[in-house]
C-alpha cells in the first residue's frame, strides 16, 4: 500500500499440540529458521524466533498488508509439514490451536529480543503455562481458563 507507514511489533506464542515436550534441541534451530523464511517469504520481518521443548515464541515487524491470524496459519501449517517430513518425532506432530499475539512499541523490541533469546533460563523458574496466563494478565487481556491451551 503505497503512502502507508507503520510501526507494529507483535510476539506471538504458540505450544505444541498436548503441551508435549516434542521440539528438540537438535533441530530446533532448523525449525526457528524455517519459519523466519517463511515470515521473510511473506513481506514480514522475523526479529527473534525461540522457545523450549513445548512451545514457541516469535517477534515480529509486521506489515499491515498482512492480517497475523494469517501469517500465525502458515507459520504453523508449513512448520507442522516440514517436522513430520523430516520425521523428527515419533508421533504426528501438530501445533495446538490459536496462539496468543502481544503488542510492543519500538522502545520495548530489545527487551522483547532479550526475553525471548533466554527462554531456556526463563523456564527452569517458570512453567509455560505460567508464563502465559502472566502474559494475558499483564495485557489485560480478558479469557476464560477453560478455552486456553490443552494443558497435560
Amino acid at each position: 500500500m503505497a503512502g502507508t507507514f507503520s510501526q507494529i511489533y507483535i510476539q506471538c506464542v504458540f505450544a505444541v499440540k498436548g503441551r508435549k515436550n516434542l521440539i528438540h534441541k537438535t533441530w530446533k534451530e532448523e525449525v526457528y529458521k524455517y519459519m523466519a523464511g517463511i515470515i521473510k517469504n511473506k513481506g514480514q520481518k522475523p526479529i527473534i524466533i525461540n522457545g523450549v521443548e513445548d512451545h514457541v515464541h516469535l517477534f515480529v515487524g509486521l506489515k499491515p498488508s498482512m492480517a497475523l491470524s494469517d501469517l500465525m496459519r502458515d507459520v504453523k501449517n508449513n512448520t507442522t509439514n516440514f517436522i513430520n517430513e523430516n520425521n523428527w518425532v515419533p508421533e504426528k506432530f501438530s501445533w495446538q490451536e490459536g496462539f496468543g499475539a502481544f503488542s510492543y512499541s519500538h522502545s520495548h523490541i530489545d527487551k522483547v529480543y532479550q526475553y525471548i533469546l533466554n527462554q531456556e533460563i526463563h523456564h527452569q523458574k517458570k512453567t509455560f503455562k505460567e508464563e502465559y496466563m502472566e502474559l494475558l494478565d499483564k495485557f489485560e487481556i480478558p479469557f476464560e481458563e477453560r478455552f486456553l491451551f490443552e494443558w497435560i
